[in-house]
């Protein structure tokens, strides 16, 4: 099984491919070349699947589980958005106008990266690209129990621990080596491994069984 991890940063993209015992970490402008090299399951932190007001039932389902950091799931994410609009407070307007629920601002700047992972995946139907929350990744390493904040020192220090139990070995090196000029953040490599881990090994789903899907045709269920 070649599995690969991808998890959006501000440059593009980190891709940590899992191969057997041979682990590689690699930094792409965009996601067609992170995804050009060959894999038989590719997972992604972004949301794939997208309904017209933005509500997924995944999304809730994550945001429950991962209590009390529920916050840790953006929701809310809609095509309309960015294909009628560039600026948030324009389409706020309009989703006010439609009922819906603002977009924050956080969800609003993935735009563009949730944008062009959607069209590879809508152009790439008979590959397995898998969406997947790094966060239910942690939680599903660290036995169900809830994990400090990804930016605190504890936080990146216990996710490294559980990494390397998953025999990433490299991620102490990836982190203090690697990493330097990429642009990539400490947590964007830590979130492409657990990714990678959760492509690797899919341990459950939200929702589980037969997920629902989009007038695109694309599943909207999130794997860890």
């Amino acid at each position: 099984m070649r599995a690969l991890g991808l998890d959006g940063f501000s440059r593009g993209w980190v891709a940590v491919t899992l191969d057997g015992d041979h682990h590689e970490v690699s930094f792409h402008p965009d996601v067609t070349d992170a995804l050009s090299r060959p894999f038989d399951r590719a997972a992604i932190d972004i949301p794939i699947g997208m309904t017209d007001d933005g509500e997924r039932a995944c999304d809730q389902l994550a945001r429950t589980k991962l209590r009390p950091h529920a916050s840790r799931v953006f929701t809310g994410a809609r095509r309309w958005l960015w294909q009628e609009f560039d600026d948030p407070d324009h389409a706020n307007r309009e989703a006010v106008r439609r009922g819906q629920k603002r977009v924050s601002r956080q969800l609003w700047h993935l735009g563009p990266k949730i944008m062009e992972v959607d069209a590879f995946v809508r152009a790439n139907p008979s590959r397995d690209i898998r969406e997947v929350h790094p966060e239910l990744a942690f939680l599903r390493l660290n036995g169900g129990r809830p994990l400090p904040s990804k930016k605190s020192e504890a936080g990146a220090g216990l996710r490294c621990r559980l990494l390397e139990r998953q025999g990433i070995g490299d991620i102490g090196r990836w982190l203090s080596t690697r990493r330097i000029g990429s642009g990539a953040k400490i947590d964007d490599v830590l979130d492409a491994c657990a990714v990678a881990i959760a492509a690797r090994e899919t341990a459950g789903s939200i929702p589980e069984g037969t997920p629902p899907r989009d007038i695109h045709g694309l599943s909207m269920q999130i794997c860890f």
